[in-house]
């Protein structure tokens, strides 16, 4: 079985940023890009992993609580997945960002996200800030 994937793509050398250097420079951007499209990369191995372990491992299991370990196997992947198609569908929207100057500012502030959060989180949207009170929103509306 493939393992499955982490949220979250950690194999990078965290950017150095030289004193006085200006927020989001070109050096930055590649340093994103680089991230975003390793991540995605690992991403889509892993769907192409997914989709030759479901097509190996079709059983038709005479038992039907092997036949249900198995379907409940594969609905685990398949919902791990679908949680990775929207997160590569955040990463491209991030990559267009980046080719729009929009990348590494807050949506909601506009102040800059920062270097150590978006390398925490390469598809935020949010400073710190803005996303702490909007959970904080959420938790009191109870969506």
């Amino acid at each position: 079985m493939p393992n499955t994937s982490n949220t979250q793509f950690t194999h990078f050398v965290p950017y150095e940023s030289a004193k006085g250097e200006e927020y989001m420079n070109d050096a930055q951007k590649d340093h994103f890009r680089h991230i975003l499209l390793a991540w995605k990369q690992e991403l889509m191995e892993e769907v192409d992993s997914t989709i030759h372990h479901l097509q190996e491992e079709a059983s038709n299991f005479a038992d039907p609580s092997d036949r249900a370990s198995q379907e409940e196997e594969f609905s685990l992947e398949l919902r791990t997945r679908d949680r990775e198609r929207k997160l590569i569908k955040k990463i491209r929207e991030a990559m267009e960002r980046i080719e729009e100057d929009e990348y590494g500012y807050c949506d909601t502030c506009g102040i800059d996200i920062g270097i150590r959060r978006l390398e925490a989180r390469p598809t935020a949207t949010q400073c710190i800030d803005c996303k702490t009170l909007a959970e904080i929103k959420e938790k009191q509306i109870g969506s």
